[in-house]
This record gives C-alpha cells, sequence and structure tokens, in this order.
C-alpha cells in the first residue's frame, strides 16, 4: 500500500503561503486545502481566490475538502481554480449523485467525506464512484485537535470494502495525524494521511513528512 502524505495548508503561516509550500513541495503528495463557510463548520477558512493564487506556484495535487452546506454550487468555481481533487460532506449531502456527474463533468477527481459521528454504512453505497474517501479522526472545523482513535473501526471498514471490490480508491484520513497516531492509520488501512500541525509547525516541515510516512509504512 503506497502512503500519501497530504499536509493541510490550514496550519500554514498564511502570511507566507508560498514559502510555506515551497518547502514541502518536493516531499508532499498532495496539498490539502480545507474550504470552510462558517456555517457548515463554525470557522471560515479562505476559498477560490486563494486557491488559485497559491496554484501558480506549486505543482502538487490539490486536495480541496469542502465543508460548506452547499459544495456542490462551487465545484465549477473550485475545478476553475485549480482543485484535482473535491471531497464533499455526506453530513451536507447525503445523496451527491449530482456533485458526482458535476465533478465527472468538470474533469476533476471526487470524494466524500464522514464525520466522526457517521457511519461507514453512510458512505457505502458511494465509495465505487470516488477516487478517495476521506474519514475525519477530529470534529471538522478547526486545526490542532486530538486524534478519536474511535474512527479507526471505519477506516478498516472502507479499506476491506475498497479491496474487496479491487478498486483504486484512495483511503484518506483527517485529523489529530502525528508520527504516534500515523502507524495506526496505516495499520487500519489508510493510505493518505492528513497533517497540518505536525507538518507546518515543525522546524523542518519537509522531515516532518518524511518522519510522517516512515511511521506509516512501518505499520501499513
Amino acid at each position: 500500500m503506497e502512503i500519501k502524505i497530504a499536509p493541510s495548508l490550514l496550519a500554514a503561516d498564511f502570511s507566507e503561503l508560498s514559502t510555506a509550500i515551497a518547502a514541502i513541495e518536493r516531499d508532499a503528495d498532495m496539498l490539502h486545502l480545507d474550504v470552510m463557510d462558517g456555517h457548515f463548520v463554525p470557522n471560515i477558512s479562505f476559498g477560490m481566490p486563494v486557491i488559485a493564487s497559491i496554484r501558480a506556484v506549486s505543482d502538487l495535487t490539490f486536495d480541496c475538502h469542502i465543508m460548506t452546506t452547499n459544495p456542490t454550487a462551487y465545484l465549477e468555481e473550485l475545478a476553475a481554480a485549480g482543485a484535482d481533487i473535491i471531497t464533499i460532506h455526506l453530513e451536507a449531502v447525503p445523496d451527491p449523485t449530482e456533485a458526482i456527474t458535476e465533478a465527472e463533468k468538470l474533469g476533476v477527481d471526487f470524494g466524500v467525506v464522514i464525520s466522526p459521528h457517521t457511519p461507514f454504512a453512510a458512505m457505502e453505497p458511494w465509495v465505487e464512484s470516488c477516487s478517495m474517501v476521506l474519514i475525519m479522526s477530529v470534529h471538522p472545523g478547526f486545526g490542532g485537535q486530538a486524534f478519536i482513535p474511535e474512527v479507526l473501526s471505519k477506516v478498516e471498514e472502507a479499506r476491506k470494502w475498497v479491496d474487496f471490490h479491487g478498486l483504486m480508491t484512495d483511503v484518506q484520513i483527517d485529523g489529530g495525524i502525528t508520527t504516534e497516531t500515523a502507524g495506526r492509520a496505516a495499520a487500519a488501512g489508510a493510505n493518505v494521511l492528513v497533517a497540518g500541525s505536525a507538518v507546518f509547525r515543525r522546524d523542518d516541515p519537509a522531515q516532518a513528512i518524511r518522519s510522517l510516512r516512515a511511521a506509516a509504512r512501518n505499520e501499513a
């Protein structure tokens, strides 16, 4: 199982985004971009203008995690801004059929997300239509939260489902990922690890990514 690390820009210094991205460009597999509206989650982050501006300085895959009440309405703008993968919450859109169709039309990869309280069963009908599924290991909305270990059973369910059906779908986990939790997440079946503070709040972000990857590979 190939381990991919997706640093979350939410934890970076917003006054020096291009410098922060340059520090992880060579070692990261994706750049995780949290778009929040202050309604679906109690926080506001950034939107299309920021994504478009950093697209000009990075060749990384832009993994856009949309935490809004009406995510389908933003798919076209996100694609135009430079999104490569767009994931939306099933708590916001329980039936993402329209979003799946729109993403396919726009030529962007698509995925669904579940928060800690939502069972894997809610995600199961849509996995086959996704290039990635995301299981939150913290409550969405703020960075720096503690890892919720109870979600690992859902990661295991997702990995078993993906493997049983012979899919190439990535299983991503987001929240509280450190060198201490990365191995547990990978052992459960996650192959894409989102890490914010554990990368951008370190003196050497590139080395932090390498350490996370090593910790995950030891258990994968």
